[in-house]
């Protein structure tokens, strides 16, 4: 531990493009093995960070555990799904009492044994990361597949094992990142690898105890920006291979029972189209967005499957999030005035629709786990900003609703002590922006107390306004913590995210502060009273307001952030690059796309001013947003900036994009944060 902030050399490196010259001294923390970092200075800058941030947050260590330790207390440890009927089984995931990870379980509906089918403590055991990726069982519920990743790489590992004796196949398949779609006689399954670049382009037939050298590739993607994946129609009847990037799809069909038979088109792919598909008797439902950004349902044949009926309509008010096909009704799920909803649909036309109505005003709503196609109660999911999770029974005939399970909070938790809104606030351009906020009953709206302001904003992503048990250590010492719905996501339909991207992007950036100053004119807070805090495309989001807005944040919190956006967008063998240019636009090809990203990338607009208290984390193995991006804007931001605030970079050595693995380990990252927050808003612990 040290408390001497590390001083990253400049070591002089340019590119030109578009007959402009790019200086970036800091290029050289990308180990040029990389996926491999083994550069000695590159890890030996890394770990004096990482020393440097253990020296800083040494004194916050008695905070730190306080916080870990409230936020644990709210965990219910030895805590368990609702089972669910899946066949002739009931499945569930159980914690035991100090448990990092899941056991799952299962047990016949006629009756018998618990059994274990799976032990992710045991299969953790002795690993600094482990992830339960895909998991499927087979149709006769005899076998499962399971693939892990234990470094954080998103590469994934298969293994097959027998539910019947306990025993594992010698099939081995590395390198997986996809599903795993049993075919209907349970002699093996499709599945992704991903090539050299951490793109899934293909799909493949693995049978069981065969070399997974010899599987078969049924499908292989020839753009270098579309990813492929694999499912199954909700009838189990097909088997579904999907391809595409952000903006255009997709999908080819198999038999269930044939999946060497030729692949079927479902129509071609077409530049700026999405659609999916499901299937009931014969019928395919295709959800898709050609006439409309909010997305419409046509039906076809699946003999005829290009030819397209609308069944229903696109609206410009309802927006048609996905479609899910069940023997005797349909599911469409959506978002209205950017709040959930979910619409049962008969297949006779002639009946009309209803909704499932939700008591509040503000809150986060969707199917759970429904695995058969025959169902005539499905289970739901419901919470707030200050309700806990709920799980639901939903009776589709008479409408009943019946509570089986809600989230327990073993330290206690009295709902009526917290009060939350939905607020609209303009944003410059007069775009109505809602917020999510959630308050201790007795906030004073006089601008003395502190807010924590969160916000994604990319590829279409919604932020649900849920609850949270680790929010709480923040409510509880006074803070509001907001929601911003900015531009970029799709809270409120397809084109709110359309207006947050590619020549759109900087909306996104205003957005989030015009919303900041909105909360200090109404009084929430006040300017250097707020934290802030993003992640990934959130962090980029980060990037650009402490450039733009310095003097409103307090403290900030910078997870995997997506800062390096020019490099990374020139940079067409990085793992992601080429799926990404319909998101933030091609700065190779495109002019224009190059100065728009120059002109908002975080990391290349650091500048010679004062900045807030920063939090920056990366990951080693994170094959999202690389390494060399948060270590790069930290070393530019330490060399540059003009002011005395702390500036900490944490790299997580053993982790990915996700940071540590395990419930705990999880969240003792969040009190760090919670700590270094707490701390720069002078917030007593």
């Amino acid at each position: 531990m040290t408390n001497t902030p590390p001083i990253a050399p400049l070591r002089p490196h340019s590119f030109t493009a578009h007959g402009q010259t790019i200086d970036d001294p800091y290029a050289w923390l990308k180990d040029p093995g990389y996926p491999e970092v083994t550069d000695k200075d590159v890890l030996g800058y890394l770990e004096a960070e990482n020393a440097y941030f253990e020296g800083v947050m040494a004194p916050l260590k008695p905070l730190t555990d306080r916080l870990y330790e409230e936020m644990k207390s709210r965990i219910k440890e030895d805590d368990s799904s609702v089972p669910q009927k899946d066949g002739d089984w009931l499945y569930w995931t159980a914690f035991e009492t100090g448990g990092q990870y899941r056991k799952w379980w299962r047990k016949p509906v006629a009756g018998g044994d618990d059994q274990l089918i799976l032990d992710e403590p045991a299969l953790a055991e002795g690993k600094e990361y482990f992830r339960l990726g895909a998991l499927a069982v087979s149709n006769d519920g005899r076998l499962l597949a399971y693939a892990i990743d234990d470094n954080g790489s998103e590469r994934f590992t298969v293994r097959v094992k027998d539910l019947t004796t306990g025993e594992h196949f010698p099939d081995v398949i590395p390198g997986m990142l996809s599903e795993i779609v049993w075919v209907a006689d349970d002699s093996g399954f499709l599945y992704g690898l991903a090539n050299e670049q951490w793109r899934t382009d293909n799909a493949r037939l693995h049978r069981l105890g065969t070399d997974p050298e010899s599987d078969i590739e049924l499908f292989k993607e020839a753009d270098e920006g579309f990813r492929v994946g694999v499912s199954e129609t909700s009838d189990r009847a097909w088997l579904v291979i999907a391809t595409g990037d952000h903006v255009t799809s997709e999908v080819w069909l198999l038999p269930a029972n044939d999946p060497l038979a030729p692949l079927k088109l479902v129509s071609a792919r077409v530049p700026e189209r999405e659609y999916d598909v499901d299937a009931r008797e014969g019928t395919l439902f295709i959800h898709t967005n050609d006439t409309h950004p909010n997305f419409r349902l046509c039906t076809a044949s699946i003999d005829a499957p290009d030819v397209w009926e609308e069944r229903i309509a696109a609206s410009p008010h309802f927006y048609m999030t996905g479609i899910s096909c069940f023997k005797n009704f349909l599911i469409v799920d959506g978002r209205e005035d950017g709040l959930d909803q979910i619409e049962i649909h008969a297949y006779d036309p002639g009946v009309a629709p209803h909704r499932i109505v939700f008591p509040e005003a503000s809150y986060d709503a969707g199917l759970g786990d429904n695995p058969e196609f025959d169902m005539s109660v499905l289970r739901l999911g419901y919470e707030s900003m200050v309700t806990p999770g709920t799980v639901y029974d939903y009776d589709v005939a008479s409408g009943a609703m019946t509570v089986l399970k809600v989230q327990e909070i073993p330290s206690g938790y009295d709902a009526a002590n917290y009060a939350t809104d939905r607020l609209k606030i303009t944003a410059r351009d007069g775009t109505q922006v809602p917020v999510s906020i959630v308050y201790p009953k007795d906030f004073p709206k006089d601008g003395s107390r502190p807010l924590f302001l969160y916000a994604y904003g990319a590829y279409g992503y919604a932020i649900p306004p849920g609850f949270s048990t680790g929010r709480l250590s923040l409510l509880d010492r006074g803070f509001a913590y907001a929601i911003a719905h900015i531009r970029g996501g799709d809270d409120l339909g397809q084109q709110w995210y359309l207006d947050g991207k590619l020549e759109k992007r900087t909306n996104t950036f205003n957005d989030f502060v015009d919303v900041a100053k909105a909360l200090v004119e109404q009084g929430w807070t006040s300017a250097g009273k707020i934290a802030i805090a993003g992640r990934s495309a959130g962090g980029e989001l980060m990037g650009a307001v402490v450039n733009s807005d310095p003097e409103l944040w307090g403290a900030v919190i910078a997870d995997v952030p997506f800062v390096d956006v020019l490099n990374t967008m020139m940079d067409a063998d990085l793992p992601l690059t080429p799926g990404e240019w319909p998101e933030w636009g091609n700065p190779i090809d495109d002019p224009k796309a190059f100065d728009l990203i120059r002109s908002y990338s975080p990391y290349d607009n650091v500048s010679a001013q004062a900045y807030p208290p920063m939090f920056i984390s990366g990951g080693l193995n994170d094959p999202r947003v690389t390494y060399w991006e948060p270590a790069k804007w930290a070393a530019k931001l330490r060399a540059t900036k003009t002011d005395d605030n702390v500036l900490l970079l944490k790299t997580n050595m053993g982790a990915g994009h996700g940071g540590k693995s395990g419930r705990f380990e999880s969240l003792r990252e969040s009190a760090e944060e919670h700590a270094f927050v707490l701390w720069q808003l002078g917030v007593e612990g």
